[in-house]
């Protein structure tokens, strides 16, 4: 049976949406625009579930195929560049995701955003942005990737600096936009050496070469080859540091927070931001013959995962603590794809998205009832007032942290182990990272819960008084995403990754000596089993202390962080300048880009273009005119003696040749 009808519905419904939620808004009115852009998104979500259902179910076979070609060169450019889809496991994965947490912020934006005067530019933004995203899953080439990912960048633009009017909302996305420019230029650098060596940009051609690459060498520096695998591997991560926020391009994500708490769950949940990871799964092809790609994405990828976690310890902002989060959950996910354990990170960024739009959700709905105030600092005793609320944070809070049998639980817990049994170089300090990162995880989390939910309100009393459970279309899709983030990672983990075959395995590359998942499924029978050996883990221990420890310090004796933070002054403003990639970032990345457009704009614009060739050539042909008018004096003799002086030249010139 063919699903390739059901495909181009999944795709073009949100952009049908868009189209006439943006350019048709007077026409169809703040209502109509909610409408059309959920109906559309709701449509690709039960397609793709039925689509999904097809793949896994074997009645439908993958599909990869061109749909037409963009452009040709022919004999003089012997390249040829399609638009096509693939549409495999993988893709049927994302497809789902991408379409489930897209249709619920729909649905809660109605609400959110509900007093807003930009409602109808809102839902055009974020039903383009999951028709780019979905461009994206489902590409089959590199060029068809690089449209969805330059098109989610734009889109996260517009999304981030939604409220123009605020300074910070624009700095934000303009710190997106600029930081992701950095790894899209390494991204660009990685398809074009592809584009070179394999002569075409088609995932199949390119992967059913990819052996040959291995023998071939490059010269970045002269005398110095380099594996061309290996610096195609690294330029096409490069990109994925960037949209993905591995260290040190992160700093652009928590600026992102900025924009309306609906864009961050899409953009932080389950979109943008596991693009990357997505992009590495897709080319596990090529990552898998480069031991070095590997180990490079292993170790930026527990850096991420313990680094960026730490400094959630010491931000008030509720959104920014479920983004520093956010960071450090796509640092385990890369330590799973440099482990070569490439389904628990595509199961990790499964699961992520059900808690970590429920924790953004959540936090939106905390917002809400104290009139969009973000200050954990002023909350305290929410709990009964704001029950469904309460109970949903708790849940995705559980899950983050990966207490069994929450759905995190099964996904972080077969990274950890991944890390610790994979002989990738790297993977000592990453299963380290991982490690003390379940614990800084924990604390973090429930820092972010006590202090927002229990406690004595840090609030004026009317303020409190006001204080009511979020209407129905905001608590709604939190109970709605609470189910999957409790029970996803229990029914999906046998299937996703100890089966034999896995429902990832055609989808996926991997080669016998890096299969580490493999070497696990040896001792694991069942989800069961593998809850009840996490009461002789040491993670599922530390996870219990870090938690322990977050009710001393924030309900028991509220009083140890301010002591700490005091003691240690130095490592507590360390962590508040954020290892001082923010100075670098704003001194080094945004000031030079600006320096460096103002220097382009001053030098080459104005002097050299405008002042030089344009006006330069007006005045020289005005100079020019000035002196031939002398010569039209009306005396004839001037005329004369010019012919003259012509004669002569031609004279010469015919008997010199």
């Amino acid at each position: 049976m063919s699903i390739l009808p059901c495909c181009l519905i999944i795709v073009l419904a949100p952009l049908i949406g868009s189209v006439v939620a943006g350019f048709f808004r007077k026409q169809i009115g703040r209502a109509g625009a909610h409408w059309v852009t959920s109906i559309g998104v709701a449509l690709s979500l039960i397609l793709s579930g039925y689509v999904a259902m097809a793949i896994f179910t074997g009645k439908a076979s993958i599909i990869d195929q061109n749909l037409y070609t963009w452009a040709s060169g022919g004999d003089v450019f012997p390249y040829a560049f399609h638009i096509g889809f693939l549409i495999d496991q993988l893709t049927a994965i994302m497809m789902l995701v991408v379409t489930f947490v897209s249709f619920l912020v729909h649905i809660y934006s109605i609400g959110y955003m509900a007093d807003d005067p930009g409602y109808q530019r809102f839902f055009s933004y974020i039903s383009l942005f999951t028709f780019m995203m979905l461009m994206l899953v489902t590409a089959n080439n590199f060029l068809q990737l690089f449209f969805g990912w330059e098109g989610v960048g734009l889109v996260s633009y517009l999304l981030i600096g939604f409220w123009y009017h605020k300074e910070s909302a624009n700095q934000g996305s303009f710190k997106a936009f600029v930081v992701n420019r950095v790894g899209d230029f390494g991204f660009i650098l990685g398809i074009g050496l592809v584009l070179a060596y394999a002569g075409s940009l088609d995932y199949a051609v390119v992967f059913k070469q990819s052996q040959g690459f291995v023998k071939e060498t490059i010269e970045i520096f002269n005398g110095h080859p380099w594996s061309v695998i290996t610096v195609m591997c690294l330029l096409l991560f490069v990109g994925a540091m960037g949209k993905s926020a591995q260290v040190p391009l992160h700093v652009w994500l928590p600026e992102s927070m900025e924009g309306p708490t609906p864009i961050s769950a899409l953009i932080h949940a389950a979109t943008m931001v596991t693009a990357g990871v997505f992009m590495v799964a897709r080319i596990s092809p090529l990552m898998e013959l480069s031991t070095t790609a590997l180990s490079f994405v292993l170790v930026i990828g527990a850096t991420g995962a313990l680094f960026t976690g730490i400094l959630a310890l010491v931000m008030n902002d509720i959104k920014r603590v479920v983004a520093y989060s956010t960071l450090s959950q796509l640092g385990y996910m890369m330590v799973a794809m440099g482990a070569s354990a490439y389904s628990a990170g595509i199961f990790h960024l499964l699961t992520h998205a059900c808690f970590k739009a429920l924790l953004f959700l959540g936090a939106g709905s905390v917002i809400i009832g104290l009139h969009h105030e973000q200050d954990m600092r002023k909350m305290g005793g929410l709990w009964k007032k704001m029950p469904i609320t309460y109970i949903t944070f708790l849940i995705g809070s559980l899950a983050l942290c990966a207490v069994p049998p929450f759905a995190g639980f099964f996904s972080k817990d077969t990274i950890i182990e991944a890390a610790k049994v994979s002989v990738t170089p790297g993977s000592t300090y990453a299963y380290f990272c991982v490690a003390i990162g379940a614990v800084v995880t924990a604390l973090y989390s429930f820092r972010a819960f006590f202090m927002t939910f229990h406690g004595q309100p840090r609030m004026d009393n009317e303020t409190f008084s006001h204080v009511h459970e979020s209407p129905w279309v905001v608590w709604g899709p939190l109970v709605i995403l609470a189910v999957p983030s409790v029970i996803i990672g229990f029914v999906m983990y046998m299937p996703m990754l100890f089966n034999h075959p896995t429902i990832l395995a055609d989808s996926i590359f991997v080669l016998p000596a890096h299969n580490v998942l493999a070497e696990m499924s040896k001792e694991i029978v069942s989800p069961w089993q593998t809850m009840l050996h996490a009461l002789h883990s040491i993670v599922f221990w530390v996870t219990l202390a870090g938690i322990f420890l977050a009710w001393i310090c924030y309900i028991a004796v509220p009083s140890i962080p301010a002591f700490f933070a005091k003691r240690f002054n130095w490592i507590y403003r360390l962590l508040l300048d954020k290892y001082g990639f923010d100075w670098f970032n704003e001194h080094v990345i945004m000031n030079g880009t600006k320096g460096l457009g103002q220097f382009f704009y001053q030098v080459t614009d104005q002097k050299v273009i405008d002042g030089a060739i344009v006006n330069g050539s007006a005045r020289t042909v005005d100079w020019l005119a000035l002196k031939a008018r002398v010569m039209q004096n009306g005396y004839l003799y001037h005329y004369v003696a010019v012919m003259m002086f012509g004669l002569f030249g031609f004279l010469c010139w015919f008997l010199l040749a």
